[in-house]
């Protein structure tokens, strides 16, 4: 008997019907994950749905020597869910309940596979969002972003995922559960959390999650800035951060960027701009327009051209289909194509990204320029 079938006949009488797929033409819906160029079918998958079936998955992988991965919405763009040949991969995704929503302490308790835009929409009656949002926040699970420690638009004001995370429910490498953390904000020792959280299941799995929730700001406003160029939008950034001001975002794309989001979602941005801004504030009412005014000064400082302010949420929605639909948005251009991060000073924002078009010219290569431009996160 096989490493894979001693597994198998361990776990089967404990777990319902459906759970197990062994059929390969199944098994090849879970060859990758985001990262489509690295292909492999597991040799087992195993759909879970408590605490109790993963820490069995487990235990059995590690006392027959099997490796495993964990998988969520398999939407991770670094190969974190890439399953092993001769191993198991325990699919997270139907583990989709919200737990707990508690407005009064400001968490709510999930399991892995929520989706993060459904937990910011069961919590938006009560005045509360989640504030981390990748660009797939409509597809990723919060368990996955608990094990890449996502960030989103947002990151610049409110931090990656372990700022939001308080609590975990954790199956170790040996099937064993664990509870690291709760619901107070913080716990005296090592930060476990801080460890856990990035470190992409190598760690253990999380079967629970207790995350804080930020309330709902009184005002919202999202400005779309065009420039002439991505050396006047990248010193706009810097003067308007210079100014003294924390926007929730500051997001810059260029012109191929743009265009390839025209191409898929028809977001209606500055016809010719060689570069846009996405600017948010949030915050009291009273500042948000005051600092609406500085950054609208500071952009024309450096020559922005036209600027918006969305009248209301289904502008805002446009802008920001525009800037989160990019990533895929580009294979409306390519049939093929790269995605590579790094991290640079703000101040050098305009001269690192003429630095890239002169690089992408000379090598004859494309280059489509969209990030966190308030950090400096290039993408």
């Amino acid at each position: 008997m096989s490493r894979i079938e001693s597994v198998l006949t361990r776990i089967e009488p404990h777990l319902p019907p459906g759970a197990i797929v062994t059929d390969e033409n199944e098994r090849k819906t879970y060859e990758c994950d985001g990262l489509a160029v690295h292909r492999t079918v597991p040799a087992l998958v195993i759909r879970v749905t408590s605490t109790a079936e993963v820490a069995l998955t487990v235990g059995a992988c590690h006392e027959f020597d099997v490796p495993f991965v964990a998988r969520g919405s398999g939407t991770g763009l670094s190969g974190g869910a890439q399953p092993h040949a001769e191993g198991v991969l325990i699919v997270m995704s139907t583990m989709r309940d919200i737990l707990d929503i508690d407005p009064l302490a400001q968490r709510a308790i999930v399991q892995p596979g929520v989706i993060n835009l459904n937990l910011s929409n069961e919590a938006n009656p009560g005045g509360y969002y989640f504030a981390p949002d990748p660009s797939s926040q409509s597809v990723c699970s919060i368990g996955g972003n608990v094990a890449e420690n996502s960030g989103g638009a947002h990151c610049l004001k409110y931090g990656f995922t372990t700022n939001h995370v308080t609590g975990v429910t954790l199956v170790t490498a040996r099937g064993d559960i664990v509870e690291i953390g709760g619901d107070a904000p913080e716990y005296p020792g090592y930060d476990l959390l801080g460890v856990l959280c990035g470190s992409e299941g190598t760690l253990g799995i999380v079967t629970e999650v207790t995350v804080r929730l930020t309330r709902l700001p009184e005002a919202v406003e999202t400005l779309l800035i065009g420039f002439e160029s991505t050396d006047a939008a990248g010193e706009a950034v810097s003067d308007i951060i210079s100014a003294g001001i924390m926007p929730a975002a500051i997001e810059m794309m260029d012109a191929l960027a743009i265009e390839a989001a025209e191409k898929a979602v028809a977001c209606n941005y500055p016809e010719g701009a060689g570069a846009v801004l996405v600017v948010e504030l949030d915050g009291p009412a009273i500042d948000v327009d005051l600092e609406r005014e500085t950054v609208i000064a500071r952009a024309k400082d450096h020559g922005a051209g036209e600027i918006r302010v969305a009248v209301d949420n289904v502008e805002r929605g446009l802008i920001w289909k525009g800037r989160k639909s990019a990533f895929a948005a580009v294979g409306r251009i390519s049939p093929d194509y790269i995605v590579q991060d790094g991290v640079i000073p703000r101040s050098r924002l305009g001269p690192v990204l003429a630095s890239i078009s002169t690089i992408a010219e000379e090598c004859g290569v494309r280059v489509a320029n969209v990030f966190h431009a308030g950090d400096g996160t290039l993408h």
